[in-house]
């Protein structure tokens, strides 16, 4: 495993001396691909995910998980909670044990021109929006809650130096 030496130079993420020369050659990372929500209730957290974002469900285990399609190259996957402290065999390989507990956080990128129409499908959905906030950059996001507690966000370009 990959260890970083505490001489990492302040609020720039990269190592000095010779550490560094290994360190640049890191292949890049190309985006984020999947991201997880824990659910005490898989069917209607994946109900919730259809309905209201319309998320298209790919594949998945009923006593396990739920793979919903988040984007052109995004997956969001819904674990029942507890149903993952155990490695899962694969032909393949083996995918090591993950759970988690508490209210998480998810954001899915949307047009800013069709804000307005997000909050008309929240309201029509009887969806409470928690929060609506108006970023620095330009950027606007809507958060709501799903069944579980996890806040969502939907959000326009304008947050993010990147997005």
């Amino acid at each position: 495993m990959l260890q970083i030496r505490p001489e990492t130079r302040q609020g720039c993420g990269k190592p000095d001396g010779d550490h560094h020369d290994r360190m640049s050659t890191t292949p890049a990372v190309t985006g984020i691909i999947e991201s997880i929500l824990y659910t005490d209730d898989l069917p209607r957290a994946t109900a919730f995910y259809r309905a209201v974002l319309g998320l298209e469900p790919m594949t998945g285990d009923p006593a396990r998980f739920q793979a919903l399609r988040a984007g052109a190259a995004q997956v969001l996957l819904l674990f029942k909670r507890g149903a993952t402290l155990e490695p899962m065999a694969l032909p393949g390989g083996v995918i090591p044990p993950h759970d988690g507990q508490g209210p998480h956080h998810i954001g899915f990128a949307i047009a800013a021109a069709d804000y307005g129409g997000w909050k008309e499908r929240l309201a029509a959905a009887g969806i409470a929006i928690e929060s609506e906030v108006r970023w620095e950059r330009g950027g606007r996001s809507l958060y709501f809650r799903d069944p579980d507690g996890h806040a969502v966000e939907l959000v326009t370009p304008g947050i993010w130096p990147n997005y």
